[in-house]
């Protein structure tokens, strides 16, 4: 009997550094068996970050350049189900052990790559693609974030390593949706570029509407559109922001001088919970309240508290008057308050303190491992767990070399089975109900929708999210579902519910325990209706444990408050800043669900149990930070770089203004001997690093980005100019009306949906990042209309026409929030 998801999956883990490491981690983490194999000295990246990401592995030192280290990795291969490699693309097939070599050896092998870029890309295929050096050219260090463009701040560097977070989840899901699909399609080779991760993961920051309605820019938007068109410079100070920030999206200084954030706008009832907690009850009152649907010319005041953002007429009055309640008590008090209110909010965290908050520890998103080289090792947890999987919150540390039991192995038969040849989805016919909303949610749904799973989206008949939320941001996140809305308070909506669920292989929520426990979707009755239905939840702070603030709501950027993103891009506890981009945490959350619903769909194959999936937005806060989420008594400081000045870690990983734009500097390996092969740098080779930077600024700023490209071309090192979002995805734009788009065209791929039902175009990144050799990928479909297939939905569930129209009229079911698509 299984006892373990993944305990019957072996995995020859050929990566260095993070992605390929990373995913190897997640599929330990969920019980597979996986085998670090080292070239000779071991791991690469030389850091405690390395002891971490292989917990749970053993290792195998391997020579793939001797006859005999390659002989012995084809007989692995041949005991193996998944192989994963992020080495630049070719590398693998010159060492013998390329896709096709793989599957002579295999028929039945998953193979997992994860270059820097598309291996069909010509321009950056070969380039040495340093996580910086992805983020550099997709445009990750570009107009960073809103407050950043405000104070005229660009470029500006951040240590978070988000695509290889991004990559490591697509690959986990990936793999496992193939494991699961490889009877019918035998083995497949996937591709999943870091870069094209990256792009999908920054989404909404790339996002672009025709005519996109004022009514949703907020204040820091309206500003930075008043200062281009009136050509003024964007020089405000920090404390110039205050101004501008909604009061429902900020932090507040408590009685003991911590930040807490709060993020409540857009959530109906989410203000008036804020302030009521706040004691600011008679306030609430005094504010207009009216439906977030209406067009902004029939709207009966300013604004509504329903609907972000808060009007400028009222902005200051509530923001003074939250000011003045926080200073009341110290922050912690407030973070009890808060989480009982569920209003929510959290305290200012740095990274450290996070790793000894006993909320994270007891739920098992900070774990306590006992390593032989560190002690007693703090280290992120699981970001991605099946609920009763007890071994989740233990973890076996990092190997010591060799200590894969090789002979054991090698006296085994080579793996066997069916090998079907058909190329479909790995998700054909898989039958999702998504109860969802926002954005982490609604991304389980429209990234599975790819692979070819069937999504019914069910949203309540009076909406409980505006349209910034639900239309602007579903415009991707609930890309390729049918939308139902029923009113879950009514019998009638209530019976519909049922049937779906009956009709149903897989359910996805977003919500806490105590949530999910008031929709009776617990284990126990789930098992009931079926016992093969599968639950993914996905919350903010929930982990495989209960924890004190289990049932606390929270947001993208309450994760990025609570697990220490925010201080250390800010530069300290004192100018916390949300990072940047609009849904760091939340797209991610999302794709890790995906990967603990790959887990629960091979658990289902081996023991007929279905189960409950899931992640949390604080488990993806602690993944973006991957390599700086560990700590131990005698660990180095954390001195990552930080702050609004930060420009890269060190001289040799750093962003330098060139003669005609920016550029990001990568040596850390070459480092000193990068600079000594370069003629025009080699006098600098010597000078201290602590002057070097300057040096280098010096000298890079005489020649454009396109020399020093040059100079440093066909080594381990490189210089790539620095891109935008938004110029990457306009110069890989393909029209929807031009027929077929190929997902496969280079590393980007952005649609142009020109013909979209909201009558306006809209610019989507292209659901490229996951790219399997005979598995099909598909475009998803448009957003529907909230409500569209209402009655077509419930007709499938045996309802009549006249009890359809019944329930219309009773308000049991629903056809529409509003008469347009998006409200302007």
């Amino acid at each position: 009997m299984t006892t373990r998801p993944l305990e019957h999956i072996r995995i020859l883990d050929f990566g260095q550094y993070l992605a390929g490491p990373l995913v190897g981690m997640m599929l330990a983490d969920l019980g597979a068996e996986v085998i670090r194999i080292d070239r000779p000295g071991g791991p690469r990246l030389k850091e405690p970050a390395t002891d971490m990401l292989s917990r749970g592995k053993s290792a195998l030192t391997l020579d793939l350049k001797s006859d005999e280290g390659l002989a012995t990795a084809h007989t692995l291969v041949a005991r193996a189900d998944v192989v994963i490699e992020n080495f630049r693309p070719g590398v693998m097939a010159r060492l013998g052990l390329g896709p096709e070599d793989l599957r002579r050896i295999n028929p039945r092998i998953i193979s997992l790559s994860l270059p820097g870029f598309a291996s069909n890309d010509p321009a950056l295929a070969d380039l040495p693609a340093w996580e910086a050096v992805i983020a550099a050219r997709t445009g990750q260090f570009t107009d960073m974030g809103l407050n950043r463009q405000l104070m005229g701040i660009n470029p500006s560097f951040t240590p978070l390593t988000l695509a290889s977070a991004y990559g490591a989840a697509f690959g986990a899901m990936a793999v496992q949706f193939a494991l699961r699909a490889r009877d019918r399609n035998g083995g497949d080779h996937i591709e999943v570029p870091l870069a094209s991760a990256l792009l999908e993961g920054l989404v909404y920051n790339c996002e672009q509407i025709e005519g996109y309605p004022e009514r949703y820019k907020s204040p820091r938007e309206v500003e930075l559109d008043r200062r281009a068109s009136d050509g003024l410079p964007m020089d405000l100070s920090f404390d110039d922001l205050s101004e501008f920030l909604d009061p429902f999206y900020r932090t507040y200084i408590c009685a003991d001088g911590r930040g807490f954030y709060v993020v409540a706008g857009s959530i109906v009832s989410h203000p008036r919970r804020v302030l009521e907690t706040l004691g600011l009850k008679e306030l609430v009152d005094e504010l207009p309240d009216f439906d977030a649907y209406l067009d902004q010319v029939d709207w009966p005041d300013e604004w509504s508290l329903r609907n972000y953002p808060v009007g400028k007429r009222d902005r200051a009055r509530i923001s003074d008057a939250m000011k003045a309640a926080f200073l009341k008590k110290p922050a912690h008090e407030w973070e009890k308050l808060f989480g009982a209110a569920k209003a929510p909010a959290t305290a200012q965290r740095t990274s450290r303190e996070w790793m000894r908050d006993p909320h994270a520890l007891a739920s098992g998103l900070i774990l306590e491992v006992d390593d032989p080289r560190h002690g007693a090792m703090k280290q992120m947890g699981n970001v991605a767990w099946l609920v009763g999987d007890e071994a989740a919150l233990t973890k076996q540390p990092g190997p010591e070399l060799d200590s894969a039991p090789l002979a054991d192995i090698l006296a085994e038969t080579p793996r066997s089975g069916v090998n079907g040849d058909d190329s479909i989805g790995w998700l054909d016919g898989l039958k999702v109900l998504d109860l969802t909303n926002v954005i982490a949610g609604p991304t389980i749904g429209s990234t599975i929708a790819r692979y070819g799973a069937e999504v019914t989206l069910v949203q309540p008949v009076s909406p409980s999210v505006d349209p910034w939320n639900a239309v602007v941001f579903g415009l991707h996140a609930h890309r390729g579902k049918e939308s139902v809305l029923l009113n879950l308070r009514s019998a009638d909506g209530r019976e519909a519910l049922q049937k779906l669920i009956a009709r149903s292989d897989v359910i996805t929520m977003n919500g806490t325990d105590a949530q999910r426990d008031e929709l009776e979707l617990t284990e126990e009755k789930l098992a009931k209706i079926n016992p093969r239905l599968i639950l993914v939840q996905l919350d903010a702070f929930g982990g495989p444990a209960r924890g004190p603030k289990s049932d606390h709501l929270g947001y993208d950027d309450l994760a990025q408050a609570a697990t220490g993103v925010m201080v250390r891009f800010g530069g300290g506890m004192n100018t916390p800043e949300e990072h940047a981009h609009f849904g760091t945490i939340d797209v991610l959350t999302g794709y890790c669900a995906c990967a603990a619903l790959g887990a629960a769909l091979l658990r289902l194959e081996e023991t007929g149990k279905g189960g409950i999936a899931r992640a949390a937005l604080a488990g993806a806060g602690n993944m973006i930070q991957a390599q700086l989420m560990y700590d131990f008594e005698t660990r180095v400081p954390f001195d990552e770089p930080s702050g609004r000045e930060a420009l890269g870690w060190g001289p040799f990983y750093h962003c330098y203004r060139a003669a005609d734009d920016w550029m990001f500097f990568a040596a850390p390996t070459e480092r000193r001997d990068a600079l000594r092969a370069a003629p025009e740098l080699a006098d600098l080779a010597d000078i201290p690093d602590d002057t070097l930077v300057a040096a280098l600024a010096k000298r890079f700023v005489t020649q454009p980005a396109s020399h020093w490209a040059a100079t440093f071309a066909g080594g381990s090192s490189t210089v790539m100019p620095l891109g935008s979002l938004h110029e990457t995805r306009d110069a890989v734009q393909q029209l929807e009306s031009a027929g077929v788009v190929d997902l496969t065209r280079g590393t980007f791929s952005v649609v142009r949906h020109d013909q979209h039902p909201m009558h306006r175009w809209c610019d989507l990144v292209a659901p490229n990042a996951v790219r399997p050799a005979k598995a099909p990928i598909h475009i998803p479909g448009p957003m529907p209309k909230y409500g569209a297939q209402t009655r077509k939905v419930l007709g499938q569930i045996g309802f009549s026409e006249d009890r359809i129209d019944a329930m219309i009229e009773n308000g049991a079911a629903g056809e529409g929030w509003a008469e347009k698509y998006l409200p302007i």
